[in-house]
């Protein structure tokens, strides 16, 4: 089945499984194809390997929970830390995101996206492991109150690591655009799907909703993934998804970072209002420091934080073609870092501790209107 699937995916029924990159060798040479004219660049490990290394999936062992599947921490026979997403039920939809998401996760190799160990596919089981990521994801620092116990303990992530974790992020996506073949569109871009290893390095995640862009196709028509209040306002409202849509995703993302505030918040009356509602009026009065996350105390570097949300508001504009490329982006971002120096002493910004008191309903001008962006300009943030 699992076969199958791969050749959905792939749109070639005589395509083979993804050669492992130069000088790396499967984690378990012994499981070939029949054919051995090459080896597969992940490990196909059994279900009793993944039952005894997640303690029969036990609910302590639970590190997050998605529409398709749960997430277990592991530990195999031979030490080695893991996660393992178990799927939800053995329908179609979940077969071929279990599919799409083994399939490119075996292509690429970047040291910001999630790396695959393996899988298992049997029976009514559809099991993919991946490199366990011990500071959990983006989601868990910027809302600790949304994570397992465990991640509730998290400090608030200074500056200069919010900066880097952008830029790796950046990294992460632009590879997917630019360097796979074929091109690669995540579809769900968000907090929850950035994960952080144990120097905090972000790890970009979840491949499931992903689909691959042949050469000379500029976009697809498709029915709608991903999450409210990240979605591009082409995609969500007409299905129609290309790399511009991740970039949209990637500014709402920058913005979340930056102010720690959710995606889409509820206004009393039941209004809801996204992220990029909140800040244009902000942005547009030179309000910067009213942006940045309350938690950071004004301890950030003013000139990198307007060009950060500069680039977040360029990303997220509503006309599709106005947005920068993601390789764009990360020449942006890696600008503001360099230039300010990603290491220097951050002294708190005296205009964040005002003792003027702002309120959710005085900060912003209350609109709840979607923003016209189409004047804005795509500029170098010199």
């Amino acid at each position: 089945m699992i076969n199958r699937c791969f050749c959905c995916v792939a749109g070639d029924d005589e395509r083979e499984p993804a050669a492992p990159p130069a000088g790396r060798r499967s984690r378990n040479p012994s499981r070939t194809p029949k054919n051995g004219s090459m080896e597969y660049p992940w490990e196909i490990y059994s279900l009793k390997e993944l039952l005894q290394a997640t303690n029969n999936f036990n609910d302590s062992n639970k590190l997050g929970e998605g529409g398709f599947g749960t997430v277990y921490w592991g530990r195999t026979s031979k030490g080695v830390e893991i996660a393992v997403k178990r799927l939800k039920a053995m329908t179609a939809k979940a077969e071929m995101e279990f599919a799409i998401e083994v399939e490119i996760l075996g292509r690429v190799r970047h040291k910001n996206l999630l790396s695959l160990r393996g899988f298992y596919a049997g029976g009514d089981e559809r099991l993919i492991v991946y490199d366990y990521m011990p500071n959990h994801s983006l989601l868990t620092h910027l809302h600790p109150h949304r994570g397992a116990p465990s991640s509730q303990q998290h400090q608030p992530l200074d500056w200069p690591r919010r900066v880097a974790i952008a830029i790796g992020a950046a990294e992460g996506l632009a590879y997917l655009h630019h360097e796979a073949n074929p091109h690669i569109i995540h579809r769900d871009i968000k907090a929850s799907n950035v994960l952080l290893d144990a120097d905090l390095v972000p790890k970009v995640a979840d491949f499931g909703f992903a689909k691959l862009i042949p050469d000379g196709v500029s976009h697809l028509t498709t029915r709608v993934k991903g999450t409210l209040g990240y979605l591009a306002p082409e995609y969500a409202m007409w299905g129609k998804v290309s790399e511009s849509c991740d970039v949209y995703s990637f500014g709402v993302l920058l913005l979340e970072l930056v102010s720690a505030r959710r995606p889409l918040e509820k206004l009393p009356g039941g209004v809801k209002r996204e992220i990029v509602q909140w800040a244009a009026p902000l942005v547009e009065r030179r309000k910067w420091e009213r942006i940045a996350d309350p938690r950071l105390a004004g301890r950030f570097d003013a000139h990198q934080l307007r060009a950060v949300v500069e680039a977040a508001m360029l990303c997220a504009q509503s006309n599709a073609e106005s947005r920068p490329a993601m390789a764009e982006v990360v020449e942006m971002l890696r600008f503001s870092g360099e230039r300010r120096g990603m290491t220097k002493e951050i002294v708190p910004v005296q205009a964040a501790a005002s003792s003027e008191e702002v309120t959710d309903m005085d900060d912003v001008t209350g609109s709840s209107e979607p923003l016209d962006r189409r004047s804005w300009k795509l500029t170098k943030l010199r």
